[in-house]
């Protein structure tokens, strides 16, 4: 099995115009025809489908959740770790300088290539394809998506959770301040007395390191 069909199997879509897919997978630094064109079609076509996948699966969101949703969905990372499971980076047509400078690996690389992927599937075998691919990579996401963790920022959520179950609400104690003082880095720890938890975040703002430890200590409560 050649390493383009074992994408494809990953996919589930088998190209009939196998150049489609050479130049999905092929960037700039490598020569033309390239996959920026691609890329521009499959950003349209990822956020078509995932808002109807959301739209059919959360019947009863407002529009301002839907899009919150959405945007988590089709961010740079998200893509980026999908491809990631697709070995992406292994298939990528790179120039000398990217492959050596690791381009093969980079979160924007690949988020891009994926995105091309999809507008190649969609010219190869029209919409119900790219939909039938998108909605089969998307779906441990989607399945484990709870809407309601969206859109709030760390804190607020510990505080929610805790309250839900009619815990004391966290504290946030400044364990370290280094550096000069246009310089900062702030250490937190976030205590949860009632349930012996503590977690810690690091950050350039006290703000900034409260949230990390508080989603620190959510990974430890939930």
């Amino acid at each position: 099995m050649t390493q383009k069909t074992a994408l494809t199997r990953n996919l589930g879509h088998a190209f009939t115009q196998a150049s489609l897919l050479t130049q999905a997978l092929t960037h700039r630094s490598h020569g033309t025809p390239n996959n920026e064109r691609l890329e521009f079609l499959g950003d349209g076509v990822l956020n078509c489908v995932v808002a109807h996948l959301l739209y059919q699966r959360f019947p009863t969101l407002p529009e301002g959740d839907l899009s919150r949703l959405r945007a988590h969905l089709v961010r740079e990372a998200t893509l980026s770790e999908i491809a990631l499971k697709l070995s992406l980076g292994e298939h990528m047509r790179l120039g000398d300088g990217e492959m050596k400078s690791g381009g093969w690996k980079r979160p924007s690389m690949l988020a891009d290539a994926l995105e091309a992927l999809f507008g190649a599937i969609f010219l190869d075998g029209g919409f119900a394809a790219a939909h039938a691919v998108i909605e089969k990579l998307y779906a441990p996401l989607l399945e484990d998506m709870d809407p309601k963790a969206f859109g709030k920022d760390p804190k607020t959520f510990l505080q929610e959770y805790l309250q839900g179950r009619k815990l004391a609400l966290p504290e946030y104690v400044l364990l370290a301040t280094e550096g000069e003082a246009h310089c900062q880095s702030f250490r937190i720890e976030c205590r949860i007395p009632a349930l012996n938890i503590s977690a810690q975040g690091a950050g350039t703002s006290r703000r900034a390191a409260e949230q990390q430890a508080a989603q620190a200590a959510y990974e430890l409560v939930k």
